[in-house]
């Protein structure tokens, strides 16, 4: 991007959605490194025309967090997985859904993060997947299923 005020506009715009993102997936000491990392990726690689840059800034996001977790696993540092991270952080109380979540594979917790957590549609949600929104939907439909099927033993009554 050669244009510094309309990329200016986006980090203002969008610094505190990217930091979100990060402070849901990487430990809090990390977020801010994490989301610069980010921002100097988007400076040298935000295409001209991009009417709506989160999507593509959350796609970029998180190639930018599995290399810093890459990077940590060669290097041998503890990199805790978020997915199984302190569920009362990210979870409140229900010890259930954080076991549940945790037992989903990454791209089915992604799929979920993306709609739920960051509040994208089904097809910004693909655009920050880099998958079709066909493939974006089958993804998080049975996302949603498997972990529907992890929970429902919770809520049936002991007694049955």
């Amino acid at each position: 991007m050669n244009d510094p005020h309309a990329f200016r506009v986006i980090y203002e715009t969008h610094h505190a959605a990217v930091c979100a993102y990060f402070a849901r997936r990487a430990p809090r000491d990390e977020v801010e490194d994490l989301a610069a990392e980010t921002f100097v990726v988007a400076w040298r690689k935000l295409p001209r025309r991009l009417e709506h840059p989160l999507p593509w800034l959350y796609a970029v996001a998180g190639k930018v967090l599995a290399n810093h977790r890459r990077k940590a696993a060669r290097r041998g540092a503890f990199a805790p997985d978020p997915a199984t991270g302190d569920p009362a952080e990210r979870f409140g109380s229900d010890r259930g859904l954080a076991d549940a979540f945790a037992r989903l594979s990454e791209r089915e917790r992604e799929a979920i993060r993306l709609v739920a957590w960051e509040g994208l549609s089904s097809a910004d949600a693909a655009r920050a997947a880099g998958c079709s929104t066909a493939t974006f939907a089958v993804r998080l439909s049975r996302a949603r299923k498997k972990l529907a099927d992890q929970l429902e033993p919770d809520l049936v009554p002991e007694a049955i």
